[in-house]
């Protein structure tokens, strides 16, 4: 098992976390996390139908950026949305975008 690189919790930037959730397929995945402990990226990538390339570009973003942490066993990518970090640094922001979502 290996962690793809992610910020540490105390560098993750509000201006970053904003931008990854700014894109609808993006809070696709993110809504999709809340409800499941992890998922795999190509399960996630299937269910949203974008291509390939471009949900690699989101899950990027989305990984850089603090909101979701990304582990590869073998050739498989597993993700989870770092709720507990970002409640740390940003209380009460990924509850009130979820809740918007719904």
């Amino acid at each position: 098992m290996r962690l793809l690189p992610q910020p540490a919790t105390e560098d993750i930037q509000l201006t970053e976390v904003l931008h990854a959730l700014a894109d609808p397929a993006r809070l696709d995945v993110i809504t999709q996390l809340a409800a499941e402990a992890e998922l795999t990226c190509s399960g996630v990538g299937e269910s949203i139908g974008l291509h390939k390339s471009t949900m690699s570009h989101h899950y990027r973003v989305l990984r850089e950026s603090g909101v979701v942490s990304t582990r590869q066993e073998g050739r498989k990518k597993f993700m989870t949305l770092r709720k507990a970090d970002l409640d740390q640094r940003f209380p009460g922001l990924l509850d009130s975008v979820l809740g918007a979502v719904r």
